[in-house]
């Protein structure tokens, strides 16, 4: 007898068949298939055969199509309408084409006839059934794993939600005593609040970026950056914790570098945040050094940075443990303060998605030695400089002006604490600002104000709130034709929500805890300064920068001349790349005046990089037809003008800057 399965397939099988003869030939024909170790269960009707089956214990069905007065059609729909699993082959005394089709209609997974049944067919039959039953199996797995992800997702954003909101009164209700002289005498004391609040804000970025790594949606965004910068900001921000803690910070570069990359800025920043601060966290006395250089390597160049440390050191035999996630080890990452154990497993997955590679080298007691290598990106045609970071320090100048705004803002939060202090930091700015405690009471004040012809300029609405929350109420605010700016407030920022709220009329997002430097930023994208007088906007004001993309050189030379007539320095890009690089460099320009017919990138493409690279900059859509759907959806579109731009035009927005 020929073997039709290898290897031995075991396999439980249920036959419901009224006929005690049929019975005995099936069982004759599973006993032939010697490849087939065959547990069969055999029962004589359609309510014993739907039982058998809910009880989820069988591979295959076989099912007689006679079943006394009813038929087996009955048991397979039935069957069907349960949703069970098992493969279902329908076995009949007679060839019949449409019986066949109804059966497979059903959701048969074969349609045998007793009288041709071989042993050929029959090994095939139930082959097909027990990989359809495999297949089966395989994808009731994957969608219980998709249902325990989306289950997992909706844990992390509940938990960052109940997480943030508390840190949110903390942190900003501890910057403002600091700032304050009314708790002079508690700043010791406020300051380590404040810095415990930073690290449980950490830990909560540190666990839901590798959720986010885990379930393979971490997505990075290289742009043009400048490599100054990243670096000014890191070495500024913690060189005051190194010197806190009694020791040096030193920025050193081997070799001339880029003065732009092409990374993740944002992220490239993390991971030398983390292990600069990992190296002043576990260092008693001494200094940290951060080399840089670039190597080449094979047909490319890597931009190489090295973070020396005289601290603690980590045990030799435990170096291949420190970049996996939830691994401490002990005595290193206990010594002074313990952490979940995410930073550098973080780290090295960033790094090796920004094309690089991390190694450590250390010692107990004498330091470890952290080095890491990044894709710079084409680099070749790029200029070049050494970095002193205190110089640069020196010629950027440390001078920050005080944010004077003018508007109203209505301040939507359910809770008083965090209503308060935005409240407290948005008065600090000049603009006035209203206050509701839920969706229905900023609905209403929304009305109030269109009865009296006025407007709010700005509407700042935290996202849950009982009664209405602040999804439903931007809605019905859009509805009753409010057109300025809504920007959310939310713990729970997922993946896509700016483009679903979006949609629902929201202006932009800011993520809970918020800070003063991000509410700021975003004020002045919105609201206005006050007009100047006429004697202190003359010579007092530095000139105004426009950032003028047009790939027309005409229309470019054009802009320039009545621009530089109303006393505006301008800087010309004709393609996206060349915006994005020149706003690398310069960070800010007073005004964006963007063409939306760029040959390298749509123009809204292109406000969306700047938005999310740049969102303190305010961005004039210039085109061939109006382009007012583009306003409402970005937060840093101001306005759109059509083409061909007069003096008069030009005035109007240099106006504004003023």
């Amino acid at each position: 007898m020929t073997e039709l399965l290898k290897p031995i397939v075991r396999a439980n099988i249920l036959l419901v068949e009224d006929d005690e003869d049929d019975y005995i030939i099936t069982r004759s024909h599973l006993d032939d298939l010697v490849s087939l170790d065959c547990q069969l269960t055999w029962v004589t009707n359609s309510a014993d055969g739907l039982r058998k089956l809910t009880e989820g214990y069988f591979d295959v069905c076989l099912l007689d199509y006679q079943l006394g007065a009813e038929t087996g059609l009955s048991l397979l729909k039935q069957a069907f309408d349960a949703d069970i699993s098992t493969p279902i082959i329908m076995l009949t005394g007679q060839p019949d084409k449409q019986l066949d089709l109804q059966a497979l209609e059903y959701g048969a997974a074969d349609f045998l006839v007793k009288s041709e049944l071989t042993e050929a067919r029959f090994a095939r039959a139930i082959r097909y059934a027990l990989s359809r039953r495999e297949f089966e199996l395989e994808r009731m797995n994957r969608m219980q794993l998709e249902a325990d992800n989306r289950s997992k997702d909706r844990f992390l954003a509940h938990l960052s939600h109940e997480l943030r909101t508390p840190l949110s009164s903390i942190l900003g209700y501890t910057e403002l005593l600091l700032e304050s002289d009314t708790a002079k005498d508690a700043r010791p004391e406020l300051n380590i609040i404040l810095s415990n609040g930073k690290h449980l804000l950490s830990l909560l970025n540190d666990v839901l970026d590798l959720s986010k790594i885990t379930a393979n949606k971490l997505e990075l965004r290289p742009e043009p950056t400048s490599l100054r910068h990243v670096l000014l900001d890191i070495y500024t921000l913690l060189k005051v914790t190194a010197v806190d803690n009694g020791l040096t910070l030193t920025v050193n570069s081997l070799t001339t570098l880029p003065v732009l990359i092409t990374v993740d800025g944002t992220r490239l920043r993390q991971v030398l945040i983390n292990l600069i601060y990992n190296a002043i966290k576990f260092t008693e006395s001494g200094g940290i050094t951060v080399d840089l250089w670039v190597q080449q390597e094979s047909n490319r160049e890597m931009l190489y940075f090295r973070v020396t440390d005289t601290g603690v050191g980590i045990p030799t035999g435990q170096l291949k443990d420190i970049f996996a996630p939830f691994m401490q080890v002990e005595d290193y990452l206990t010594r002074k303060k313990g952490g979940a154990g995410l930073g550098l497993a973080i780290s090295a997955e960033l790094i090796q998605r920004m094309g690089g590679s991390i190694d450590v080298v250390s010692e107990e007691q004498k330091g470890s030695v952290f080095t890491f290598c990044v894709d710079p990106g084409d680099i070749s045609d790029t200029q070049r400089c050494y970095f002193n970071p205190e110089q640069q320090l020196i010629d950027s100048g440390s001078r920050q002006d005080k944010l004077t705004l003018a508007g109203e803002v209505l301040i939507v939060d359910d809770l008083e604490d965090l209503r308060k202090l935005a409240s407290y930091w948005v008065s600090a700015t000049g603009a006035s600002v209203d206050l509701a405690e839920n969706g229905s009471e900023a609905i209403e004040k929304v009305k109030r104000k269109q009865e009296t012809g006025s407007s709010y300029s700005l509407i700042l609405m935290d996202l849950h709130m009982p009664d209405i929350d602040g999804r439903e109420a931007t809605t019905v605010i859009r509805k009753l034709g409010y057109q300025y700016p809504i920007v959310a407030l939310t713990a729970a920022m997922a993946k896509g929500i700016k483009q679903q709220l979006a949609g629902l009329g929201f202006n932009d997002v800011l993520s809970k805890p918020v800070t003063k430097h991000q509410l700021y930023r975003m004020l002045r994208s919105y609201l206005t300064s006050p007009a100047l007088s006429a004697s202190t906007a003359v010579s007092e004001d530095k000139p105004l920068h426009f950032l003028v993309v047009e790939d027309d050189a005409e229309a470019a030379q054009l802009m320039q001349i009545l621009l530089q007539n109303l006393g505006v320095n301008v800087t010309l890009a004709q393609s996206a790349e060349e915006c994005m690089q020149l706003l690398a460099l310069h960070h800010h320009f007073d005004r964006i005046l963007l063409d939306m017919g760029l040959p390298d990138c749509n123009g809204l493409q292109l406000v969306e990089r700047i938005e999310h690279s740049y969102p303190e900059n305010v961005v004039i859509i210039v085109s061939g037809h109006d382009y007012e759907p583009a306003v409402s959806s970005s937060a840093i579109v101001q306005q759109s003008v059509v083409k061909p731009l007069s003096k008069q035009t030009l005035s109007q927005i240099v106006a504004t800057c003023r």
